[in-house]
Formats: C-alpha cells, structure tokens, sequence
C-alpha cells in the first residue's frame, strides 16, 4: 500500500479551493509525480464523494492529452486523500491560458 513515506515531497505547485499539489519524489526509483492533497476533513458529504468520483473518472482515462492517474492513498496524519499523478512540466491549462492571454498571443 502507498503512502507518503514512500515520497520526498519537493515543492508546492499550486493550491486550490479543498487541495493542494505538490512535486514529489518517489523514494524508490527517482520517478516525479504531482500528489493533489484534498483536505476531506473541510468537506461536505457531497464534496467527499466528488473527490472520490475524480478519482475513478482519473483512473478510467487513459489519453496522451490528459494528466495520467497513478495511486491514490489516505495519508491519517493530515486527513487528506492523496492522489498521485503524472506531473505536467509546462504548468496545467489554466497556467497555460493565462500566460495566452497575458501575452496576448494565440493558443
């Protein structure tokens, strides 16, 4: 079973409304990943089951245009559900959008 032991945690890479993601390590072999910590704690019933739903529409993607599922994982110290990624170099859309606009350049 994952958990976060198992990840040397680099840096924070942006923050959300319920989450956060993080640049991670894989202590095993070296690999990077982008680890979402949703803080369950704060959430709703409905906003549990959301979380729980991104994770299977997560899992059940598999598109080179859309960030790859890896694990996810329950990590008790900070009761947060921790999902485990495939890390987006070039920053995520939203990232990408405004830099577009801020430049006023084209997509």
């Amino acid at each position: 079973m994952t958990k976060i032991s198992d990840f040397q945690v680099t840096k924070k890479l942006g923050d959300g409304a319920f989450s956060s993601v993080y640049l991670a390590k894989r202590i095993s072999d070296g690999a990077l990943y982008a680890i979402k910590k949703v803080k369950m704690g704060k959430l709703s019933e409905k906003e549990k089951q959301n979380a729980l739903n991104e994770i299977r529409i997560l899992a059940s993607i598999q598109h080179p245009n859309v960030i790859g599922y890896k694990d996810a994982f329950f990590e008790n110290s900070s009761g947060s559900l921790c999902i485990v990624m495939e890390v987006a170099d070039n920053g995520d859309l939203l990232q990408r959008i405004e830099k577009h606009k801020k430049q006023r350049t084209k997509f």
